[in-house]
């Protein structure tokens, strides 16, 4: 008769299935709604081994945060904006966030939660402010570049620049469901998508850039 072997241990692995099973909930229920049961019912544990790598609800919701926030860092830094001509660079990271909040649903969700609640897991956190830090150098070197080459207006505020860049896509999809119905159409469709994508690009440059250097922006392909 054969006997099973054992199962090998992966925390990394058993990590993973939990954070990626509490996102869902978390996104689908927030932090009151969210049972821990269901998660460790959806990632395959134990209840016990939940608490076990997180403590509590709150520390998975924590962990959860700080997730959302590398995925997209991580993501930000292969756009290499600082290698780039400083028009281009900035264009780019208005693309990128616009379809990263199309693309990630969960993102906002997590946000809007967190926001609800205070911040209090990203004070709590020693790692989301560390996780953002670096955008913000990394902005702070495509404006003075920018600047120097007579295409950016002086004495941009990098974190106020993030924010609006944010905003004006952020706005867009947490009440999309409502303006569509206001104004007749599905801001849900890719043409919508298209045109609201180079609204954002026109917007911010339109801010950043002086009138005479303002580049006529070419509309950029569908990114599906």
């Amino acid at each position: 008769m054969e006997t099973s072997q054992p199962r090998t241990r992966n925390p990394e692995r058993t990590r993973k299935q939990i954070l990626d099973a509490a996102t869902v909930e978390f996104t689908n229920k927030g932090i009151e709604g969210a049972r821990t049961d269901e998660i460790a019912r959806a990632a395959g544990v134990s209840k016990r081994m939940l608490f076990h790598y997180f403590n509590s609800k709150d520390g998975l919701f924590q962990a959860v945060l700080e997730k959302i926030y590398l995925d997209i860092r991580s993501a930000e830094e292969n756009l290499d904006l600082t290698g780039r001509d400083p028009i281009e660079a900035m264009a780019e990271l208005c693309i990128f966030s616009f379809e990263w909040f199309a693309k990630h649903p969960e993102f906002m969700a997590i946000l809007n939660e967190e926001n609800l609640h205070g911040a209090v897991h990203a004070k709590a956190s020693d790692s989301v402010l560390t996780l953002n830090m670096p955008l913000v150098d990394i902005i702070s070197k495509v404006l003075k570049k920018g600047e120097k080459e007579g295409f950016f207006r002086p004495d941009v505020d990098p974190v106020e620049l993030y924010i609006s860049i944010a905003g004006v896509s952020y706005l867009y999809f947490s009440n999309m469901h409502t303006l569509s119905e206001i104004f007749g159409r599905d801001l849900s469709s890719r043409e919508e998508l298209d045109k609201r994508r180079q609204h954002v690009v026109e917007v911010i440059l339109g801010y950043l850039c002086h009138p005479e250097t303002q580049p006529s922006v070419p509309n950029a392909k569908s990114r599906k």
